[in-house]
């Protein structure tokens, strides 16, 4: 699967969530998330393919259910859009998957926990990030789209500030 995203710093959350309910957009998802990333002490993944291995536990605050999930994301470009790669199963057993890993030469990187809250309007969909504060200390807005005129949309639609939109990852945000 392709997704093409950005993120918008520096927001206000009650402030985003009630334009988003303003303009009618549909809560999709409430959920606690443990997001446990693995790579080789050379960093191979990150250094060779551009990526990373993720293993997701997700708690859905809106049904109480818990999946389970390991992604490989790969970045393909960073322009106004950060377009990734995602190759995603579902796992049943997060400890032994993990020890399969490490035994493959993955270390375990610390955990990152995180609250999001999703919606949707128009097929773009709006995430609400919120992590522990050693992961990322500000919470922001991710949106999700097709097509850079639906990121034009967005922008419009909530009245964005420009300057605030940004295709980098956490990593790099955390370095800057």
């Amino acid at each position: 699967m392709r997704e093409k995203e950005v993120k918008v710093l520096n927001i206000d959350k009650d402030e985003i969530e009630n334009k988003l309910k303003n303009i009618g957009a549909t809560l999709i998802k409430d959920e606690e998330q443990i997001n446990i990333r693995f790579d080789s002490e050379e960093s191979i993944l990150k250094k060779n393919l551009n990526g990373y291995l993720r293993i997701r536990i997700t708690k859905n605050l809106l049904n109480g259910e818990t999946k389970n999930t390991m992604t490989f994301k790969k970045s393909i470009s960073r322009d106004k859009l950060r377009v990734n790669e995602e190759i995603e199963t579902e796992i049943s057993n997060v400890e032994e998957t993990s020890k399969i890993l490490e035994i493959l030469g993955y270390k375990k990187k610390r955990p990152g926990l995180k609250h999001r809250r999703s919606y949707i309007y128009d097929n773009i969909i709006f995430e609400i990030d919120t992590w522990d504060k050693e992961t990322y200390p500000k919470p922001y807005l991710e949106i999700e789209m097709a097509t850079e005129e639906d990121l034009e949309k967005a922008i419009k639609l909530l009245n964005l500030d420009r300057s605030q939109i940004t295709s980098k990852s956490i990593a790099e945000l955390r370095k800057a």
